[in-house]
Protein backbone atom coordinates (compact mmCIF):
# COMPACT_ATOMS: atom_id res chain seq x y z
CA UNK A 1 0.00 0.00 0.00
CA UNK A 2 1.36 3.73 -1.24
CA UNK A 3 1.04 6.52 0.91
CA UNK A 4 -1.90 7.76 -0.95
CA UNK A 5 -3.95 4.55 -0.30
CA UNK A 6 -3.28 4.63 3.45
CA UNK A 7 -4.76 7.95 2.93
CA UNK A 8 -7.59 6.82 1.53
CA UNK A 9 -8.19 3.11 3.85
CA UNK A 10 -7.62 5.68 6.66
CA UNK A 11 -10.03 8.58 5.36
CA UNK A 12 -12.28 5.48 4.94
CA UNK A 13 -12.70 4.45 8.92
CA UNK A 14 -13.89 8.19 9.31
CA UNK A 15 -17.52 7.15 7.33
CA UNK A 16 -20.42 5.62 9.29
CA UNK A 17 -23.45 3.79 8.09
CA UNK A 18 -26.04 5.45 6.10
CA UNK A 19 -23.90 8.48 5.01
CA UNK A 20 -23.97 10.45 2.06
CA UNK A 21 -20.41 11.02 1.19
CA UNK A 22 -19.03 13.16 -1.65
CA UNK A 23 -15.26 12.63 -2.71
CA UNK A 24 -13.35 15.05 -4.11
CA UNK A 25 -10.54 14.98 -6.99
CA UNK A 26 -7.18 13.16 -5.99
CA UNK A 27 -6.60 10.67 -3.39
CA UNK A 28 -10.61 11.17 -2.01
CA UNK A 29 -11.74 9.11 -5.13
CA UNK A 30 -9.67 5.81 -4.05
CA UNK A 31 -12.03 6.03 -0.53
CA UNK A 32 -14.59 4.17 -2.72
CA UNK A 33 -12.46 1.31 -3.04
CA UNK A 34 -11.53 1.08 1.05
CA UNK A 35 -14.93 1.34 2.45
CA UNK A 36 -15.74 -1.50 5.16
CA UNK A 37 -17.62 -3.95 3.87
CA UNK A 38 -20.15 -3.66 6.97
CA UNK A 39 -20.42 -0.09 6.12
CA UNK A 40 -23.34 0.94 3.89
CA UNK A 41 -22.74 4.46 2.52
CA UNK A 42 -23.78 6.87 -1.05
CA UNK A 43 -21.22 8.16 -2.59
CA UNK A 44 -22.37 11.50 -3.99
CA UNK A 45 -20.57 12.90 -6.88
CA UNK A 46 -21.63 16.81 -8.05
CA UNK A 47 -21.76 15.86 -11.61
CA UNK A 48 -25.20 14.01 -10.68
CA UNK A 49 -24.89 10.50 -8.95
CA UNK A 50 -25.73 9.23 -6.03
CA UNK A 51 -24.50 5.41 -5.71
CA UNK A 52 -21.02 5.86 -6.76
CA UNK A 53 -19.19 2.39 -6.16
CA UNK A 54 -15.72 1.30 -6.57
CA UNK A 55 -13.04 1.55 -9.27
CA UNK A 56 -13.60 -0.19 -12.08
CA UNK A 57 -11.04 -2.38 -13.88
CA UNK A 58 -9.98 -1.92 -16.96
CA UNK A 59 -12.18 -4.61 -18.39
CA UNK A 60 -15.24 -3.01 -16.64
CA UNK A 61 -14.76 0.54 -17.57
CA UNK A 62 -18.00 2.25 -19.12
CA UNK A 63 -17.10 5.95 -20.66
CA UNK A 64 -20.75 6.87 -19.88
CA UNK A 65 -20.25 6.38 -16.50
CA UNK A 66 -17.41 8.69 -14.75
CA UNK A 67 -17.25 11.24 -11.97
CA UNK A 68 -16.77 14.69 -11.76
CA UNK A 69 -13.23 14.25 -11.92
CA UNK A 70 -13.69 12.93 -15.69
CA UNK A 71 -12.59 9.39 -13.98
CA UNK A 72 -14.16 5.86 -14.75
CA UNK A 73 -16.90 4.80 -12.40
CA UNK A 74 -18.99 1.86 -11.55
CA UNK A 75 -22.47 2.26 -9.48
CA UNK A 76 -24.33 -0.41 -7.12
CA UNK A 77 -27.41 -1.13 -7.12
CA UNK A 78 -30.23 1.26 -6.46
CA UNK A 79 -28.27 4.77 -7.61
CA UNK A 80 -29.92 7.32 -9.41
CA UNK A 81 -28.90 10.11 -11.84
CA UNK A 82 -29.57 13.80 -11.62
CA UNK A 83 -28.82 16.73 -13.43
CA UNK A 84 -26.19 19.37 -11.84
CA UNK A 85 -28.61 21.59 -10.37
CA UNK A 86 -30.53 18.93 -8.77
CA UNK A 87 -26.67 17.70 -7.70
CA UNK A 88 -25.96 21.03 -5.96
CA UNK A 89 -29.09 21.81 -4.28
CA UNK A 90 -28.86 18.41 -2.70
CA UNK A 91 -25.18 20.13 -1.51
CA UNK A 92 -26.50 23.92 -0.87
CA UNK A 93 -28.95 21.87 1.21
CA UNK A 94 -27.17 20.48 3.99
CA UNK A 95 -27.64 16.99 2.96
CA UNK A 96 -24.41 16.05 2.39
CA UNK A 97 -22.92 14.20 5.68
CA UNK A 98 -19.26 14.08 4.72
CA UNK A 99 -17.27 15.69 2.01
CA UNK A 100 -13.59 14.18 1.58
CA UNK A 101 -11.50 17.25 -0.11
CA UNK A 102 -8.06 17.44 -1.88
CA UNK A 103 -6.12 20.06 -1.07
CA UNK A 104 -3.08 22.14 -2.48
CA UNK A 105 -2.59 24.03 1.18
CA UNK A 106 -4.17 23.76 4.60
CA UNK A 107 -3.66 26.62 7.22
CA UNK A 108 -2.84 26.65 10.94
CA UNK A 109 -6.80 27.42 11.72
CA UNK A 110 -7.99 24.94 8.94
CA UNK A 111 -9.29 26.98 6.28
CA UNK A 112 -7.88 25.34 2.85
CA UNK A 113 -6.59 26.69 -0.75
CA UNK A 114 -7.40 23.88 -3.19
CA UNK A 115 -8.87 25.48 -6.69
CA UNK A 116 -6.20 27.89 -8.03
CA UNK A 117 -2.66 28.10 -7.97
CA UNK A 118 -1.16 31.88 -8.35
CA UNK A 119 -0.01 32.15 -12.41
CA UNK A 120 -1.79 29.34 -13.75
CA UNK A 121 -4.95 28.90 -15.35
CA UNK A 122 -8.27 28.45 -13.37
CA UNK A 123 -9.62 25.42 -15.84
CA UNK A 124 -12.72 25.08 -13.12
CA UNK A 125 -13.68 26.18 -9.73
CA UNK A 126 -15.45 23.10 -9.76
CA UNK A 127 -17.82 22.35 -6.26
CA UNK A 128 -14.94 22.56 -3.45
CA UNK A 129 -16.47 26.02 -2.38
CA UNK A 130 -20.42 24.92 -2.50
CA UNK A 131 -19.30 21.42 -0.13
CA UNK A 132 -17.35 23.27 2.17
CA UNK A 133 -19.97 25.44 3.03
CA UNK A 134 -23.17 22.92 2.72
CA UNK A 135 -21.37 20.13 4.02
CA UNK A 136 -22.02 18.72 7.76
CA UNK A 137 -18.45 17.46 8.09
CA UNK A 138 -15.60 17.68 6.01
CA UNK A 139 -12.19 16.07 5.80
CA UNK A 140 -9.04 17.16 3.92
CA UNK A 141 -6.87 14.05 2.49
CA UNK A 142 -3.77 14.78 1.30
CA UNK A 143 0.12 14.11 0.82
CA UNK A 144 2.21 15.85 3.86
CA UNK A 145 4.16 17.87 1.43
CA UNK A 146 4.62 18.83 -1.86
CA UNK A 147 6.74 17.68 -4.75
CA UNK A 148 8.87 20.36 -3.68
CA UNK A 149 9.00 18.76 0.03
CA UNK A 150 7.54 22.03 1.28
CA UNK A 151 4.87 21.00 3.78
CA UNK A 152 0.83 21.50 2.96
CA UNK A 153 0.14 22.07 6.30
CA UNK A 154 1.07 26.43 6.53
CA UNK A 155 1.15 29.13 8.80
CA UNK A 156 -0.35 30.92 6.34
CA UNK A 157 -2.15 30.37 2.80
CA UNK A 158 -0.10 31.93 0.01
CA UNK A 159 -2.76 30.04 -2.79
CA UNK A 160 -6.36 31.84 -2.84
CA UNK A 161 -8.92 30.50 0.05
CA UNK A 162 -11.60 28.11 -1.24
CA UNK A 163 -13.67 29.18 1.86
CA UNK A 164 -13.88 30.57 5.41
CA UNK A 165 -15.22 27.03 6.40
CA UNK A 166 -12.84 25.38 8.73
CA UNK A 167 -12.07 21.49 7.76
CA UNK A 168 -13.16 18.98 10.67
CA UNK A 169 -10.37 16.11 10.05
CA UNK A 170 -7.17 16.84 8.17
CA UNK A 171 -5.51 13.38 7.30
CA UNK A 172 -1.81 12.54 5.82
CA UNK A 173 0.66 9.83 5.32
CA UNK A 174 1.80 10.57 8.42
CA UNK A 175 -1.07 11.81 10.86
CA UNK A 176 -4.33 12.97 11.82
CA UNK A 177 -5.05 16.37 12.80
CA UNK A 178 -8.50 17.26 14.40
CA UNK A 179 -9.72 21.43 13.59
CA UNK A 180 -10.87 23.13 16.53
CA UNK A 181 -10.89 26.75 17.48
CA UNK A 182 -7.75 27.13 18.79
CA UNK A 183 -6.34 25.15 15.16
CA UNK A 184 -4.67 22.07 14.79
CA UNK A 185 -4.74 18.94 16.98
CA UNK A 186 -2.27 16.01 16.68
CA UNK A 187 -4.50 12.79 17.41
CA UNK A 188 -2.83 10.12 15.41
CA UNK A 189 1.00 9.22 14.53
CA UNK A 190 0.61 7.03 11.60
CA UNK A 191 2.38 3.21 12.24
CA UNK A 192 6.80 3.96 12.18
CA UNK A 193 6.31 7.93 11.91
CA UNK A 194 7.55 9.92 15.07
CA UNK A 195 6.56 12.99 16.43
CA UNK A 196 9.71 14.90 15.47
CA UNK A 197 9.30 14.24 11.82
CA UNK A 198 5.59 15.04 11.87
CA UNK A 199 7.54 18.40 13.58
CA UNK A 200 10.15 18.81 10.69
CA UNK A 201 7.56 18.68 8.11
CA UNK A 202 5.15 20.63 9.35
CA UNK A 203 4.96 24.87 8.96
CA UNK A 204 2.00 25.40 10.96
CA UNK A 205 2.00 25.21 14.84
CA UNK A 206 0.00 22.61 16.26
CA UNK A 207 -1.58 21.49 19.81
CA UNK A 208 -0.09 17.75 20.73
CA UNK A 209 -1.91 15.61 23.44
CA UNK A 210 -0.17 14.74 26.23
CA UNK A 211 -0.33 10.98 25.01
CA UNK A 212 2.42 11.75 21.90
CA UNK A 213 4.49 13.75 24.51
CA UNK A 214 6.58 10.97 25.99
CA UNK A 215 9.59 11.86 25.37
CA UNK A 216 11.87 14.92 25.37
CA UNK A 217 11.33 15.64 21.73
CA UNK A 218 8.37 18.11 22.77
CA UNK A 219 8.82 20.16 26.09
CA UNK A 220 5.52 22.58 24.99
CA UNK A 221 1.94 21.63 24.27
CA UNK A 222 1.98 24.54 21.43
CA UNK A 223 4.90 24.37 19.19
Amino acid sequence: MNAKQYIAARAAKELKHGDIVNLGIGIPTMVADYIPSDIKVFLHSENGILGVGPTPDQEHIDKNLVNAGKLPVTVLEGSSFFDSAFSFAMIRGGHVSVSILGVLQIDAMGKIANWAVPGKSVLGVGGAMDLLEGSKKVIVTTLHTNTQGESKIVKKLTYPLTSERIVDLIITELAVFSVKADGLHLIELSPGVSLREVQQKTDAPFHVADTFNKSNEVTALWL
